[in-house]
C-alpha cells in the first residue's frame, strides 16, 4: 500500500491526529532531547516572532514562547485540526503566550517578512512539493531571518524506526511502503537534497549536521506505541483478533535489543539543518 500526499494530509487531519493528541505526553517525552536541541539553536532573543512548522500538539511552540518571553510571538501551524485544537488547549492551560495556526504551511498566506525565525521539529518532511514549501516560509521570514530544523536521516541509521513494520509484514500485508523522496518520515534522509531544497527555494548560508541523540519511553508504553503509531498503527485495527496478537508477540520480541529494564532507549539519528533567509 503506497499513501499519496494527500492521504497522508487526510490522516493526520482524522485518526492520526486525534492518536497523536491521545500519546501527546509520551512523544513530548520520547523527543524532548530533540525539542532541546533546537532550543539550544534557534537563533531568537526575547522578544522576537518565530513560526514553528508542523507544530503538532505544540510541545515545541510552547517552549519556544517560554524562551521567547512576554514581549515575544511564537506561532505554530499544522494541518491536523486534532492537534491545532489540542495545542491551544495547552497554550490556554499553560497561560503560555503562543499561538496556532490550522493551515498547509506550503501555501499559507502567512504575513510577508513576519517572522524573525523558523523552526520545526520533524515536521517538514511532508510537503508534496518542498521547494515551493520553502519558498512560501522564505516569503514569512524577514531578510536575515533564521531557519532551524530537525529532520530524520535514513532508515538505515534509524533501526528502532521500523523495527515495528519490519517485524510485523509477513503478518500485515496492507503496510503502507516508504519511498525514497517521497513526502514521508525519511524524505529528507538525503543531505544534498536538503541543500537543493533550500539552495531553489531562495535560503542562503545552509549548513546541515548530522546529530545523535539518545531518545527513551517507558517499556510500559512500548506495545501501545507501536499498534497506535507509525505504519503499524495505521492498520493494526483491521486485523482480526489473532493476528493482532501474533502481531504483538512478535514485533515486541524484535524491540528486545531496545530494551533496558524498564525503560526504551534508541538512537535518533537525525540532520540539524540551519540556514538564513538572505
Amino acid at each position: 500500500m503506497r499513501e499519496t500526499s494527500d492521504e497522508q494530509a487526510a490522516r493526520w487531519k482524522g485518526r492520526g491526529g486525534h492518536v497523536w493528541v491521545e500519546s501527546q505526553a509520551l512523544l513530548d517525552g520520547m523527543f524532548r532531547p530533540l525539542e532541546e536541541l533546537l532550543l539550544e539553536a534557534l537563533p531568537a532573543r526575547p522578544g522576537d516572532r518565530v513560526l514553528d512548522v508542523g507544530c503538532g500538539t505544540g510541545g515545541l511552540t510552547l517552549a519556544v514562547a517560554r524562551q521567547l518571553g512576554r514581549a515575544g510571538r511564537c506561532v505554530g501551524v499544522d494541518i491536523s485540526e486534532p492537534m491545532i485544537d489540542a495545542a491551544r488547549a495547552r497554550a490556554e492551560r499553560e497561560g503560555t503566550p503562543a499561538s496556532f495556526v490550522l493551515a498547509d504551511a506550503a501555501d499559507h498566506a502567512f504575513e510577508p517578512g513576519g517572522f524573525d525565525a523558523v523552526v520545526s521539529r520533524n515536521g517538514v518532511m511532508f510537503f508534496g512539493d518542498s521547494v515551493q514549501a520553502f519558498a512560501n516560509l522564505r516569503r514569512a521570514a524577514r531578510d536575515g531571518a533564521g531557519l532551524r530544523f530537525v529532520c530524520w536521516r535514513g532508515a538505515a541509521e534509524n533501526p528502532y524506526m521500523t523495527t515495528a513494520e519490519r517485524a510485523a509484514a509477513p503478518l500485515l500485508p496492507n503496510l503502507p511502503a516508504r519511498r525514497p523522496d517521497e513526502p514521508g518520515q525519511f524524505a529528507f534522509a538525503s543531505a544534498e537534497r536538503i541543500h537543493r531544497i533550500l539552495a531553489e527555494s531562495g535560503w542562503t548560508d545552509i549548513d546541515i549536521r548530522p546529530v545523535d541523540r539518545t531518545c527513551t519511553l517507558p517499556e510500559s508504553e512500548l506495545v501501545g506505541y507501536f499498534t497506535r503509531l507509525g505504519p503499524v498503527g495505521l492498520v493494526f485495527a483491521e486485523a482480526d483478533e489473532e493476528t493482532q496478537t501474533q502481531v504483538i508477540e512478535r514485533v515486541r520480541a524484535a524491540f528486545e535489543p531496545f530494551v533496558h529494564g524498564t525503560e526504551v532507549r534508541f538512537t535518533a539519528a537525525c540532520w540539524l539543518v540551519a540556514a538564513q533567509a538572505g
